[in-house]
């Protein structure tokens, strides 16, 4: 009877299986101290970018408001914890019909300034030229404000506990815009603007910054609460607790500020924010964005 023999059969030993391990582990090792450099490198610029892009959109969309703020109406207060920016957001403008003009060639009803002027409805005037449409439209519920000099009463659109240079809009109709009341006619004494001029409000806009030195801070847009007389510096009350509008505009807010100057010899004011994103020893560090904006202070 013939046998055959079973094949060999071949594979590793565990000093070869050991040796490749050993040799694999090395290999890895390699790769790692140089591959991790960059790779850690590329992490970096990444999270340092997004700081940047924060940072410049944050910024942005304040000067952005900054621009269309009411003449006069800019607010700061900065602490040692915390800092606020104030503004009356305007939307539109234009030229109301006064006593001075034509009535005969520019018919309609003027906005009264004086208790002797005649004017069969006060409560009314009317838009001199196309009256606003499409998103600067009048819509009911906007302010309108006249020669607004921001110091007191009654040329202040901030301050209406007595008397007052902002009138809420209660309908429109074409050119003719009708006012929940005139307040403009009760003036001590009245303040008409020089070419004669209006400025349409749609609502007060705070930035509250709250600054962390580690980083985690943040900066909060809040819009559309009532119009203090008082800037508001307290986003745990009211109004600003319960705004009808509050957007995080960023976070890792280190340290900001807000700074507003009068310029001089020109009716115009200047805006600066300062903001610092990032925690101190983080990966991607500490990035500073200093942004300028000028406010039209001319009424």
């Amino acid at each position: 009877m013939m046998t055959f023999p079973f094949p060999r059969q071949r594979g590793f030993t565990l000093i070869e299986l050991i040796v490749v391990i050993i040799i694999t582990a090395i290999v890895a090792g390699m790769v790692t101290v140089f591959i991790r450099a960059p790779v850690q490198s590329y992490l970096d610029v990444t999270a340092r970018a997004e700081l940047a892009d924060a940072a410049d959109t944050a910024s942005r969309r304040i000067t952005r408001d900054v621009r269309l703020a009411l003449p006069n109406s800019v607010r700061v207060t900065n602490s040692a914890s915390d800092s606020y920016l104030e503004l009356l957001l305007t939307k539109t403008g234009g030229r109301y019909l006064s006593e001075d003009d034509d009535l005969s060639v520019t018919p309609g009803n003027v906005l009264a300034f004086d208790p002797l002027t005649p004017a069969s409805k006060p409560n009314i005037f009317t838009i001199v030229g196309a009256a606003p449409s499409g998103l600067q439209a009048i819509v009911p519920g906007d302010f309108i404000v006249v020669n607004n000099l921001g110091a007191q009463p009654p040329v202040n659109a901030y301050n209406c506990s007595g008397q007052c240079n902002r009138a809420q809009v209660a309908s429109i109709s074409g050119n003719d815009v009708t006012l929940a009341s005139n307040p403009f006619v009760v003036q001590t004494p009245s303040m008409p603007s020089l070419s004669y001029r209006f400025q349409v409000v749609s609502m007060p806009v705070t930035y509250h910054c709250a600054p962390n030195a580690n980083g985690t801070g943040t900066l909060t847009r809040y819009a559309g609460y009532v119009i203090q007389p008082a800037q508001p510096v307290n986003a745990a009350a009211a109004p600003l607790q319960g705004a009808p509008s509050a957007a995080l505009m960023v976070k890792q807010v280190a340290s900001c500020s807000f700074s507003f100057a009068a310029l001089a010899n020109v009716q115009r004011g200047l805006v600066s924010v300062s903001l610092t994103l990032g925690a101190p020893g983080g990966n991607a560090g500490q990035l500073t964005l200093v942004q300028q904006a000028q406010v039209n202070n001319s009424p």
